[in-house]
């Protein structure tokens, strides 16, 4: 099988056992192709909701290329005895695209956030990537009742990617609903990657992030996320060690 074809199970779940490098010639394919495909950035809080939501599950399973984005899958894959090649974040993914889309003229429109916040996005992206087509920008809301203005909306804009910030599991689902209709090339939940190009929630350090302890730098500045990372963090953790203890 070919290594950037090549894709590995956690816990259930699929992830792509690629480098950012692959991910970037995967979504030049797509546009190349043609609609609809779906990326999803899989992290260790994916996985663990995978375990209970079972739609969120299918739509992880069913995804055209899932990214290696939390540090703990990486750790996890070793441990499970199929290592992966390197990680791909979603804030990473999301630059290389605006760099790609920029030099190739490619037209990408963000939906989600608070509002105003993916204008301040789009904002720093044309300024670091000149030339970068942004399609168009709107807050929105995930829930069903929005989804045909939604649509319309995304439609007339005509984007080749499609950038999705409603938090998982909501966007994954979102896009998984719509992209029967709206067919864009390249769809992608990007959690919070607008919030951070904004400048509302500032990324861990370069040493914290290498060391895989974003988490931490999560929980001093936001304290109230306690829950999510005690599951993405401890449970995740004891999950793949009972697992790679059977194995």
């Amino acid at each position: 099988m070919n290594q950037m074809n090549s894709r590995i199970s956690i816990l259930g779940v699929p992830v792509d056992n690629i480098t950012i490098a692959d991910a970037v010639a995967r979504v030049v394919a797509y546009i190349e192709q043609g609609g609809p495909h779906q990326i999803v950035t899989v992290n260790p809080e994916f996985v663990m909701e995978a375990q209970h939501n079972a739609a969120f599950r299918a739509v992880l399973c069913q995804a055209d290329l899932a990214t290696p984005d939390g540090f703990g899958l990486l750790l996890a894959a070793r441990r499970l005895g199929t290592p992966l090649r390197g990680r791909v974040t979603g804030v990473e993914l999301t630059q290389r695209i605006a760099e790609l889309a920029a030099a190739r003229g490619y037209r990408v429109f963000l939906l989600g956030a608070a509002p105003g916040v993916a204008e301040q996005a789009a904002a720093v992206l044309t300024s670091r990537y000149p030339g970068l087509w942004v399609a168009g920008c709107y807050a929105g809301s995930p829930h069903p009742r929005h989804a045909p203005f939604l649509r319309q909306l995304i439609t007339a804009a005509q984007p080749d990617i499609l950038l999705v910030a409603y938090g998982h599991p909501a966007q994954d689902l979102w896009i998984a609903r719509n992209q029967p209709v709206l067919r864009i090339p390249v769809a992608m939940g990007v959690g919070g990657v607008f919030d951070y190009l904004a400048g509302r929630v500032p990324l861990a350090p370069t040493w914290l992030r290498r060391l895989g302890l974003e988490w931490l730098y999560r929980l001093l500045r936001q304290p109230r996320r306690w829950r999510r990372i005690l599951v993405a963090v401890p449970l995740f953790t004891w999950r793949v060690l009972r697992a790679g203890h059977k194995t």
